[in-house]
């Protein structure tokens, strides 16, 4: 199961990588058509945009489950294992109610988006915003599993240490399971 939750993760980054050079190509040619050429892509400046909103929220749950998000830890570096323990089951309550909130919100507002196109390339606008239920979801799941291990006594050293924000390597950050 853990290969699988891996590959999928590995996957998403692939993923990261093709919207951030596909923007990047795309905003590049359009600079150079429109100085060189006077024309450009209008359809670049669009999908650019979506490629950002994909980028960011994708990015967001790879870089949870990476414990890379900013975190203040000044209180946490200085109580012990079952300080952080407490530590990070309050967080992962707060994060489980917040991505759930996001989610449902997504879920509200996909009636509007739907009826909505984008101007250049008619895209319905859910395909834009949908990707709030990718974040909400994944986010939760995460945080629902975190949760799962801690109150199993299931969780590793190493990602409470991550949670503290010690600095650790992602291969100890994968062993954690």
């Amino acid at each position: 199961m853990q290969k699988t939750i891996d590959l999928f993760y590995k996957f998403l980054e692939l993923l990261l990588i093709f919207l951030l050079s596909g923007m990047a190509l795309m905003v590049f040619v359009n600079v150079v058509l429109r100085y060189a050429f006077n024309s450009g892509l209008t359809v670049s400046d669009e999908m650019s945009r979506y490629f950002f909103v994909w980028l960011t929220f994708i990015g967001a749950v790879v870089t949870f489950r990476e414990y890379g998000h900013l975190g203040v830890e000044t209180l946490v570096a200085l109580l012990g294992r079952s300080g952080r323990i407490v530590c990070m089951i309050l967080t992962n309550l707060v994060i489980v109610l917040c991505s759930a909130i996001f989610f449902w919100g997504t879920w509200n507002q996909l009636p509007i988006n739907a009826s909505m196109a984008a101007p250049v390339t008619g895209l319905s606008m859910a395909w834009v915003y949908g990707i709030g239920f990718f974040t909400g979801a994944g986010c939760t799941l995460i945080a629902l599993g975190r949760l799962v291990r801690l109150l199993t006594g299931r969780v590793s050293e190493d990602e409470i240490a991550a949670f503290a924000g010690e600095n650790l390597t992602i291969e100890q950050l994968a062993e954690r399971t």
